[in-house]
């Protein structure tokens, strides 16, 4: 038997009453388990699928190593999320979300899983600008982070800040944005209502031109209309 410290990334119910768990580990990375009998009517276990849970999950040995491992015993470490908000709810979803599709090719990374951890919690203390931060920080620990040169216009392309407007650039303020958080300079940093959404787009569109198949996450309508 192994166990493995994971954030639940997405889950996908399997026949009627089995589910197919994608997590990230602390022990190897990306990972996924098969669960069985999740779904009958008197597993209470359900209630730890939620998106960003931090769980222990206890697996069986596999007897071949394309085989998803069965999951043995699964727990909850920390639910951070117990008490339902919808600004909350909808913030985890976009995060994980978006995590599933970074972390899918990733091993383990002590570092990552850490920053992960504090995601989640800043996330259920209600702070609606840390996403922006992690996004962008994270950046570094891939090697594809924008680099910190003069000049207050990104280039999303290229990768760097430089001094002229150019099509491939965003605009100043959301470029300095950028830089600040890039700069780790964000205590007390606050980012104006109508430019959040900006700020996301540009997220978005530097992973989709950086990162390998990255795709707009689904629940990201969803999110823009909470937080409108």
């Amino acid at each position: 038997m192994n166990k493995f410290s994971a954030f639940l990334l997405s889950y996908l119910k399997y026949g009627d009453n089995d589910a197919i768990l994608h997590c990230y580990t602390k022990e190897n990375g990306f990972q996924s388990f098969f669960l069985k009998g999740v779904y009958t009517s008197k597993n209470k276990k359900k209630a730890y699928l939620v998106p960003l849970n931090e769980l222990l999950i206890t697996t069986v040995d596999k007897a071949k190593s394309t085989e998803l491992l069965l999951v043995k015993k699964i727990e909850s470490i920390e639910n951070s999320f117990s008490d339902y908000d919808v600004k909350i709810s909808s913030l985890t979803f976009f995060v994980s979300d978006f995590l599933h599709q970074i972390l899918k090719n990733e091993h383990q990374n002590l570092f990552l899983y850490s920053k992960i951890k504090e995601i989640v919690f800043q996330i259920s203390k209600g702070n609606s600008y840390s996403h922006y931060f992690f996004f962008i920080d994270i950046l570094k620990i891939f090697g594809i982070s924008p680099l910190s040169q003069k000049g207050d216009f990104l280039n999303v392309t290229k990768g760097e800040f430089q001094e002229m407007y150019e099509s491939d650039t965003l605009d100043k303020e959301i470029s300095i944005i950028w830089k600040f958080i890039l700069n780790e300079d964000y205590t007390d940093f606050k980012i104006k209502k109508e430019s959040r959404k900006k700020l996301l787009d540009s997220i978005i569109l530097y992973y989709k031109i950086h990162f390998p198949d990255f795709y707009t996450p689904k629940s990201l309508p969803v999110l823009v209309q909470i937080f409108e």
